[in-house]
């Protein structure tokens, strides 16, 4: 398994939050897009599928055969219910023929992996798989110890995240990530409870303007201090909140000040 740009092609990222989790490349060629949703966004189903055709559609060059286009998985991680089904937790889908449900070809393979479902099992992991959800729903104690124990990869997994979080740059950002999540969360869960409508629930989830200019300015000075000045006075400037949407959804991704800036920019435009 090779690894590839966590990111997607530039033309695809639009004004949606269209960051890849991971990308990867199979020893066939195979791509395969790992992502997760922690927030209900009521788009999961289209949203797979503008990405899958992305990566798909993305693989040949100009005047390229057809034939060169390689299976495209992806795996979407939710932190969500999105299936009625209460006991199944694991969701696979390709392209078949209605009647006879016989394959068109393998080259779509879509998987959806609902954490709270799995979370709900009354009885020990049976699996490798189940082993990793249970561990990205961050379950503690003795559960954990004894998953770890039998699972290598998820006891590496639980030293290295020990070890970023001694980090206190890192872990800052990380929790900049975490609280906006939480924070978007808890609003459209509010405005629900208070029998709003879901477009005024996500107004308010965003936030207002100066909310919004506070945490990307606090994003850039953690993660890249004073020679963020500039480019942070910029944002101030931005009134609209349409834009400042646009730079939060993505500003998480900047490697670099320059990054940033580029980000900035074409929010802008």
């Amino acid at each position: 398994m090779e690894l590839l740009d966590r990111e997607l092609d530039p033309k695809y990222l639009l004004d949606k939050a269209a960051r890849l989790d991971i990308l990867a490349k199979t020893a066939t060629g195979a791509l395969v897009n790992i992502e997760v949703q922690v927030v209900n966004k009521y788009n999961i189903d289209k949203r797979t599928l503008f990405y899958w055709a992305g990566l798909y559609y993305g693989q040949l060059g100009s005047g390229e055969d057809f034939i060169h286009l390689r299976k495209t998985i992806t795996i979407n991680i939710l932190g969500f219910n999105w299936f009625a089904d209460a006991g199944k937790y694991h969701y696979t889908f390709h392209i078949r023929e209605d009647q006879t449900g016989e394959l068109l070809n393998d080259d779509l393979e879509i998987h959806f992996l609902e954490l709270r479902k799995i979370a709900g099992l009354k009885r020990k992991p049976q699996n490798d798989l189940e082993e990793w959800l249970l561990y990205f729903n961050n379950i503690q104690g003795e559960e954990m110890e004894e998953i770890a124990m039998g699972n290598p990869g998820i006891r590496k997994a639980l030293t290295i995240e020990q070890i970023f979080l001694k980090d206190k740059k890192e872990r800052r950002l990380y929790e900049l990530r975490e609280k906006a999540v939480r924070d978007e969360i808890s609003m459209l869960a509010g405005a629900r409870a208070e029998g709003m409508a879901e477009g005024e629930a996500r107004g308010i989830a965003k936030g207002e303007v100066k909310g919004r200019a506070d945490a990307i300015c606090m994003f850039l000075d953690v993660r890249f201090g004073e020679a963020s000045q500039g480019l942070q006075r910029k944002v101030r400037y931005i009134s609209k909140l349409e834009i400042l949407d646009r730079i939060i959804n993505r500003i998480y991704t900047a490697a670099s000040l320059d990054d940033a800036e580029a980000i900035i920019d074409n929010a802008t435009k």
